[in-house]
């Protein structure tokens, strides 16, 4: 703690030193559309003075000599620009870009801005995933989705079609925390896996972190998926519908008050909505895809809008709303209801006489969840979300200063019974308090980036010391090393068992009050928090100006794990259990992107056990080795056509073997009970070791052709042919054992979709 206190106050220091010299900072932004442009080059003329922008457009660079520059913008795609900039000493000059797209690149912007950014930035274990990424790769119905591009990604696994789980580098995917604009999104996919409740269209970035994460993020001990969405068009207004099998979506943009050139100011709005029809289509286009008899069940029905407000010195207020809803029906089997309803502002103010850039979030969202089933036994789950956020940034010549505090307040009711019918019921309000301080220095060629996060749990009477750490190491200026590390801790507990490989009910708990125990002891635990401790470290290396590999190790233990109890035997029994775990293995990438060519390739190698207490097993998503190849290939006059191909090869998940069978009788009518002529269910003994047992390898291919017809500069059309599992590959999804029948994923699915821009 000292360490942090000594380094923050030299970094004080530091900026009073530096206030002598002059400050220039500003945004670039497209100057067609207003939309900020993330990892654009900035410099000042004839110095070896530069910096990249961030995910807004905005840059910082201190501690310049008073005097008049030439600042020069460049971003691949599109014309520079350079205009005369004055700086004086003791203050800040603001200067606001618009470049213009182009049709020639300069020859002498040979890297672009994402390696430039891998250059000066940690970014161990961080993907940054953009929609132009997610539609490139060939997509159910033509439909771009993140819910099908993130298990391109390494480290990543997704369990099946229809109501998989996602998980990331060993952790479940209670695990993980995905953020919308700041707001925790608790199911942010539908029943059937294909489909997010994100609209692609709506995007800016996608930052996956799958570990090593620094004090910026909390609450979540394996993984995080930072969603971010764009303004809508400052300039004129726009728009996109799109149809196809599965759904139909459409969004519309514009300005409120248009981009003024001379200010910078503007006000603009963006909604989107989609609905799923697949249910009646499938009888149609897919009746030979019975899942049970009951076609595909799955509808959804998404919504999102946003109204956002610009100044001219990149002062910026969001204002924005959701509303997403699932609903699957299997005929007699199950029927299946959840709706998630939020909104919230999020903001950036820039001082222009204070080096300090404040930004914040404000949200609320409300999730529920009900599960009807044959039993009689309806589960359901509410969490409310309260949130606010306030972060403080100080850029220096070569380092940051990030704070921020934190506010999390959480409401949860739960209930579920078993299948002995004991019941486990929570209604519980918690709240959570968090401060983290993350410092960014860069030392010729290492960057070195401490923080720290003190994350507070009321309802436990609990305090979490976090110390991160991030390092890299600039061996070159194409080959580059990288460590991270740090501990974790959550309070939130899911209904979902790790043991379930498919499990459509998803609800929430806060973490347990009354005692809990070590595993397979009636030993009670030092704390009633689940914590892990991250360490990973690799190597990335730029082959070429098209050619990137990446190489990471990484290692989870997860000291202790909560679940809900659901063996409970009786009411006296403890509702929740305990475990730990380890996650280990390494990740490969290789990326080759051209103009019209763009290849993506992955291994992984992962190993993932728990222990209860009785013995240490392989989790249900232990895959040890998993394979993604995307290629796509854009061709013709202007580049009217692309074509897309995507093969996945997972090995077998475990499960646990049956040793046999036996007559399980219940005595309903007491001493009275024919044991002998009777009907007996069948009762199944299972073996002693869990997941003793390997499913077959799971591989698949998807293709997709689309052509482009363009009918002006803003509109075009654009009409998909995919063929989802092409080769139609029977991947198990479900196995009955009493019955001995076996469920396959869905089998090959080829569609027609139409998207029209204008």
């Amino acid at each position: 703690m000292k360490h942090y206190i000594f380094t923050l106050l030299i970094a004080v220091l530091a900026t009073i030193v530096l206030s002598a010299q002059g400050t220039l900072r500003g945004n670039m932004y497209d100057g067609e559309s207003g939309e900020p442009i993330m990892y654009g080059n900035v410099r000042l003329d004839g110095t070896d003075i530069g910096t990249t922008t961030d995910l807004d457009g905005f840059f910082s660079i201190t501690n310049v000599a008073s005097g008049t520059y030439k600042l020069i913008g460049t971003y691949i795609g599109y014309d520079s620009i350079s205009v005369e900039v004055r700086v004086t000493s003791g203050k800040i000059t603001y200067q606001r870009l618009e470049i213009q797209a182009g049709g020639v690149e300069l020859a002498t912007v040979d890297v672009s801005g994402k390696r430039e950014q891998a250059r000066s930035d940690v970014q161990i274990s961080k993907m940054t995933v953009t929609p132009k990424q997610i539609r490139s790769l060939p997509s159910t119905g033509g439909v771009a989705d993140i819910a099908q591009y993130l298990p391109v990604l390494p480290g990543v696994i997704v369990t099946g079609d229809q109501g998989g789980q996602l998980y990331i580098r060993g952790g479940s995917p209670i695990q993980n925390k995905i953020l919308l604009d700041g707001m925790t999104i608790y199911n942010p996919f539908h029943s059937i896996g294909f489909f997010s409740v994100f609209e692609t269209e709506t995007i800016r970035s996608i930052d996956v972190l799958t570990g090593g994460f620094n004090a910026e993020y909390g609450g979540r001990i394996s993984a995080v998926v930072d969603i971010k969405t764009r303004e809508g068009n400052k300039k004129r207004y726009g728009g996109a519908v799109s149809v196809n099998p599965f759904q139909s979506k459409v969004l519309f943009e514009g300005p409120i008050r248009k981009l003024n050139s001379d200010t910078g100011a503007s006000s603009s709005f963006m909604i989107t909505g989609k609905h799923s029809y697949i249910n009646e289509t499938a009888d149609i286009f897919y009746n030979y895809a019975p899942i049970n008899q009951t076609g595909l069940p799955y509808n959804f029905t998404d919504l999102y809008g946003k109204i956002s407000f610009l100044s001219g010195n990149g002062t910026k207020l969001n204002l924005f709303g959701f509303n997403f809803k699932d609903r699957v029906n299997f005929a007699n089997v199950a029927n299946l209801n959840w709706i998630t309803t939020g909104g919230g502002a999020n903001f950036t103010l820039v001082p222009p006489s204070s080096s300090v850039v404040i930004d914040g979030t404000v949200g609320f969202s409300d999730y529920g969840i009900e599960l009807d089933e044959n039993d009689g036994n309806p589960r359901i789950s509410g969490i409310t979300n309260l949130l606010a956020r306030l972060n403080f940034s100080t850029f220096l010549k070569n380092s940051q200063i990030q704070y921020g505090f934190v506010f999390n307040g959480l409401n949860t009711d739960f209930k579920f019974r078993n299948f002995l019918g004991n019941t486990i019921e929570q209604r519980d309000f918690t709240t959570e308090l968090a401060a983290y301080v993350k410092f960014k220095q860069k030392l010729d060629r290492v960057i070195f980036e401490p923080s720290l996060r003190a994350q507070i749990y009321a309802s436990q009477a609990d305090v979490s010391i976090e110390p991160r750490l991030g390092i890299k190491y600039n061996i070159t200026d194409d080959v580059r090393l990288k460590f991270a590390g740090g501990l974790y801790s959550q309070n939130l507990v899911s209904s979902v068992n790790e043991q379930d490989i498919v499990n459509l009910f998803v609800g929430f708990l806060a973490g347990p009050e009354e005692s809990i125990f070590k595993p397979g002891t009636r030993e009670p635990t030092d704390h009633r928090l689940q914590k892990s401790v991250h360490a990973i470290g690799g190597v990335e290396v730029d082959v070429s100006n098209n050619l990137t590999l990446n190489l990471e190790g990484y290692f989870k233990n997860f000291t202790q794990l909560i679940a809900v109890n659901r063996n409970k035997l009786s009411e006296q029994d403890p509702n929740f259990s305990t475990e730990t775990g380890k996650a280990y293995g390494v990740d490969f990438s290789a990326k080759y992107e051209t103009k019209d060519l763009y290849l993506w390739g992955t291994y992984s190698l992962g190993f993932v056990n728990r222990y209860d207490g009785e013995q240490t097993y392989p989790t249900i998503f232990d895959r040890r080795h998993n394979v993604n190849l995307l290629a796509t290939y854009n061709f013709g006059s202007n580049d009217a056509w692309e074509a897309s191909a995507r093969w996945n090869m997972g090995s077998g998940f475990p499960f646990t073997l049956t040793q046999g069978f036996y007559s399980q009788y219940n005595f309903t009518d007491g001493l009275d009970s024919d044991v002998l002529s009777g009907n007996a269910d069948l009762g199944i003994l299972y073996s002693d070791d869990r997941n003793d047992g390997r499913l077959p390898y799971y591989h698949r291919l998807d293709l997709s052709l689309k052509r482009t017809f363009e009918f002006s500069k803003y509109s075009k059309l654009e009409a998909v042919l995919s063929v989802t599992n092409a080769y139609n590959r029977d991947n198990i999804f479900f196995f009955d054992r009493v019955e001995y029948e076996r469920i396959n994923q869905l089998p090959i699915l080829p569609s027609l979709g139409l998207n029209f821009t204008f």
